[in-house]
């Protein structure tokens, strides 16, 4: 999951420069998450930490932040030329924190002063780089991410930074540039010939599984809530084997799941921040519909309930009218606000008529491999269960558009029109499940083959050295960290899974 994230207490290394306090940097959905009151304790005694020994402000107003969106060796080597750091703010279109931390932290004098003294500003849309959001994804949006010139990571930092914040932070890298507790070495990946989980393996997995749930409210995890698709499916497996609690948990998860479902125009909220499954993060992301789409279809082949199909039928109607491109692509996603004065509680509580009035949130109009992708998986799912041609026809449609217009020798494809790294793991799988599923609705083996030429691709262009698959390959011209390429768990898992399916 791609989180909008307003924390300030990941790690309090901006509070005085003292790098050795350390607290939970990772944010994944299965983990517990700090309550809302403990945050703002926290925040209280960061931001009064802050502004200790902080120089007053000058009087001269600093000059707009000079960002480039460019994220390639030439800025490492600018950096190194002017003896500035890199600092990299990873950001999604659809991030309401991401909007407020450009307007009042990087509005903030203080802050810019310092970026303009000694760092050289990079901010790039995480949508747009599907490597940079497999290596720093876990750090939710926004990402603040500080490099040397060498490459090195400095600080990694998760979410919301106040302006008080981030200008210690600043000022501290640029007194004491040693490397923060929140740079983790990179996880080595031991080789193995083992081609299934062993039983003891596979029953840590069980337990994990049962543990996560939350009988209470649905879901598993316990705090943010939506549909984890792939867990899911997996509960769907033991539901085959008669396992009746699992089919309790699912329909549990996919009841409360309904209340993050846009009544007026369709489409599914992010996730709910409180367990209630009623405090919905408002953006409408592509992955969600998709994911959604699919497993109400499957849901509702399974009991027959008509709440489900409604659902997968709101889900497709809002990825027909709110995010398809009249070429055959799809969209990426909605914002969550209309506009800084008019937040998404507000909007999205309005009445259809009301909504269009004022006008439309933000829609990201890029056409991604990937988004397509996952868009031709769900509506051949939608077609296999309810029989609209319609559905299967517009499936159709976007894999011609993508072979048109992504395609790169050997059978994979680019993300968009033009790449910054590439090609990524998660274009060619994303596109690899959409033609298998295009198979398995229209039985053409012409998808099928396009299936094979995926999995040649990535096997030929995308295999790790040691082990498993990387998002990217290694550019020659790369440094630091980016030496290394990132084996994402959840791509290696897609993966493996599209290479059984096709087998």
């Amino acid at each position: 999951m791609t989180v909008c994230a307003p924390t300030t207490s990941a790690c309090w290394e901006a509070a005085t420069g003292a790098w050795r306090v350390r607290a939970r940097t990772s944010l994944r959905p299965m983990l517990p998450f700090m309550t809302r009151s403990l945050r703002l304790v926290l925040f209280g005694i960061t931001v009064g930490l802050a502004g200790v020994g902080l120089a007053e402000a000058s009087t001269t107003t600093p000059p707009p932040i000079a960002w480039t969106s460019r994220f390639d060796s030439d800025v490492f080597h600018e950096a190194a030329r002017q003896h500035r750091f890199i600092l990299l703010d990873l950001h999604a279109v659809w991030c309401h924190w991401c909007h407020v931390m450009d307007e009042e932290t990087y509005g903030d004098s203080r802050v810019r002063s310092l970026i303009a003294k000694r760092y050289l500003p990079v901010s790039v849309d995480a949508d747009s780089d599907p490597a940079l959001t497999s290596r720093y994804g876990d750090w939710g949006w926004p990402a603040t991410i500080v490099l040397a010139p060498d490459g090195t990571e400095i600080v990694k930092r998760r979410g919301y930074i106040p302006a008080p914040q981030m200008a210690s932070l600043l000022q501290a890298i640029i007194d004491d540039p040693t490397p923060g507790p929140s740079v983790d070495r990179a996880a080595r990946f031991p080789q193995t010939s083992a081609m299934r989980l062993n039983p003891a393996r596979r029953a840590l997995f069980l337990r994990s599984f049962d543990a996560l749930y939350d009988d209470a409210h649905g879901g598993w995890g316990e705090i943010h809530k939506f549909i984890d698709a792939p867990t899911i499916e997996f509960a769907f497996g033991l539901i085959d084997r008669g396992d009746s609690k699992a089919e309790h948990r699912v329909r549990q998860t996919l009841d409360a799941n309904l209340n993050l479902i846009d009544p007026v125009w369709g489409g599914v909220y992010q996730y709910s921040d409180a367990v209630d499954w009623l405090s919905p993060h408002f953006e409408k992301l592509m992955s969600f519909q998709a994911d959604d789409l699919r497993i109400y279809a499957q849901a509702y082949t399974r009991w027959h309930d008509p709440r489900y199909l409604m659902a997968a039928e709101a889900l497709r109607g809002y990825m027909e009218h709110f995010l398809s491109a009249p070429d055959g692509a799809f969209y990426v996603s909605q914002d969550a606000d209309l506009s800084s004065q008019v937040a998404g509680h507000e909007y999205y509580a309005l009445s259809d008529e009301d909504r269009r009035r004022l006008g439309q949130p933000r829609v990201d109009t890029h056409e991604y491999s990937r988004e397509t992708g996952w868009a031709i998986r769900a509506l051949c799912q939608f077609y296999d269960v309810t029989g609209e041609t319609e559905a299967l026809r517009r499936a159709s449609r976007a894999a011609d558009w993508v072979i048109a217009h992504r395609s790169v020798a050997g059978g994979g494809f680019r993300h968009d029109e033009a790449d910054r790294g590439g090609p990524f793991l998660d274009d060619a799988v994303a596109m690899g499940e959409g033609f298998l599923a295009l198979y398995r609705s229209t039985g053409d083996r012409a998808w099928l083959a396009r299936v094979e030429s995926v999995l040649t691709f990535i096997g030929t262009r995308l295999r790790g050295a040691a082990a498993g698959f990387v998002a990217e390959p290694v550019s020659a011209k790369a440094r630091g960290v980016f030496r290394n390429p990132v084996r994402a768990v959840d791509q290696n898992v897609a993966v493996a899974r599209l290479a059984n399916l096709a087998y």
